[in-house]
């Protein structure tokens, strides 16, 4: 059962994709094009944006330059994509920001700058969007987080949490919005080639490309779930992991992850 309107068609579907300069969203921009969508595209890097709308096939490309950590950036920006296209039907917030941590080495700047990118950028988002999203009466957010949401991990002493909160946000908001029309859906991927994984030092388990990841999240959208997860052999057992009692869990994780 469809938790929300499905994206079928992409033929001229107005998207942003924030985090769009590398990785997932780069690939995601690719994929939604490819099909047909209007993609903007946001990163921080301006340069970064207009090499990837380059790419991309002519009318359908807008690079939007956007730290989504600045609060007062996301009025002009909102206001530019909706004057160029008329309104939203699709924004991902891809951004994301990570640093493996332990508990005895916390970087405190860095932890404080994951939470920035990571939550307080998503809310900073939603005060701009969700009027311009209600007024249409229609459009769909997607947040990404990740598996590492689901329990406490080693090393995601800081991405875990903001992680976790990113999912109970979604949920949150799929309760207030999917009633006025509005679709929500949250993404988990599990570990994707991008910039952010190469920074482990350790194996990753069914580690996927970036251009499968952004095909998992166009097949989930078109499918109107509400969580979209991958890949499924790796998700799939995390889910699992996350109903056992504490005193199974903490053994498995310690076993599997030799940490």
């Amino acid at each position: 059962m469809a938790l929300n309107p499905p994206i079928t068609d992409w033929q001229g579907k107005r998207c942003w994709v924030l985090g769009a300069s590398t990785g997932i969203g780069a690939a995601l921009a690719r994929t939604l094009a490819a099909r047909g969508a209007r993609v903007a595209i946001s990163a921080r890097r301006a340069e970064a944006l207009e090499k990837l709308a380059a790419e991309l096939p002519s009318g359908r490309a807008l690079a939007q330059p956007l730290d989504i950590t600045d609060a007062g950036a996301w009025a002009p920006a909102t206001e530019r994509v909706v004057a160029e296209w008329g309104g939203i039907d699709l924004v991902v917030f891809m951004a994301g920001d990570y640093k493996p941590m332990r508990a005895w080495d916390v970087d405190l700047p860095a932890a404080r700058a994951i939470i920035e990118v990571n939550l307080t950028g998503i809310l900073n988002g939603l005060v701009s969007l969700v009027p311009q999203l209600l007024k249409q009466g229609s459009g769909t957010l997607a947040i990404v987080s990740s598996v590492a949401g689901y329990r406490g991990l080693p090393k995601a002493l800081v991405y875990g949490p903001t992680k976790a909160a990113a999912i109970n946000l979604a949920e949150t908001l799929y309760l207030d919005l999917q009633p006025r029309g509005i679709g929500v859906c949250v993404v988990n991927p599990g570990f994707v080639r991008t910039p952010l994984t190469a920074q482990n030092d350790f194996e990753m388990p069914y580690l996927i490309e970036p251009e499968q990841a952004a095909e998992e999240i166009v097949q989930g959208l078109m499918r109107g779930e509400f969580e979209i997860h991958f890949p499924k052999r790796f998700s799939r057992m995390l889910k699992f992991l996350r109903l056992l009692p504490y005193r199974f869990y903490f053994p498995a994780i310690r076993r599997s992850t030799k940490l």
